[in-house]
């Protein structure tokens, strides 16, 4: 068994900006893999078979501050363990384009990540980064990240999302170090 969470704001106004950018890929696989999502954990979530294994999309409905609490929720009554929860969120730190899979480590500075690592007492969870870029220097980060994607930046998003759920899917095969080695590399890979 194994979650894959994707982080973001709930709401209209905040649908396809920076910040739901988990949201978008969760979204996506829910797409790809013909599943319906449901409301319950404070949250969305979906239920299939993908490689043979029972997988669970969750998308937290409690703001990404406090999206913790879904994913223990959630977690809890399933009996998930962390090496079997996969958090995707976006990251100021790598640019458009580029992702990370990480199996542990801090927040760096991600509140949604804050909260899980407060809400389920251990920071050993698999992590699937999304590169959004920084924003120029005289923008507030809080109103970058609740940006849109510009018109420019489209396709980037939709390759970075391509790649992404490549990446998912060799993660719930078990094949994290192969994600790693093929999709760490800069766009176009």
């Amino acid at each position: 068994m194994k979650v894959i969470v994707g982080l973001g704001n709930p709401g209209p106004q905040y649908a396809e900006t920076r910040h739901n950018i988990g949201f978008l890929l969760v979204d996506l696989l829910a797409e790809v893999y013909k599943l319906q999502f449901r409301a319950k954990f404070q949250g969305l979530w979906a239920e299939g078979k993908v490689e043979g294994e029972r997988i669970f999309l969750l998308k937290p409905q409690t703001f990404m501050n406090l999206s913790g609490r879904s994913v223990r929720e959630f977690t809890s009554f399933y009996k998930i363990l962390g090496s079997d929860i996969l958090i995707v969120h976006d990251d100021m730190d790598l640019t458009l384009g580029k992702l990370r899979l990480r199996n542990q480590g801090s927040a760096g500075g991600h509140n949604g990540i804050k909260s899980m690592l407060e809400e389920l007492g251990t920071d050993q969870f698999w992590r699937l980064k999304l590169g959004i870029g920084r924003p120029p220097k005289e923008y507030d980060p809080a109103r970058y990240v609740l940006s849109h994607f510009g018109e420019e930046e489209i396709s980037q998003l939709e390759e970075v999302l391509r790649r992404a759920e490549k990446t998912t899917n060799l993660w719930i095969k078990g094949e994290a170090d192969r994600a790693m080695n093929l999709y760490h590399r800069s766009p176009g890979v």
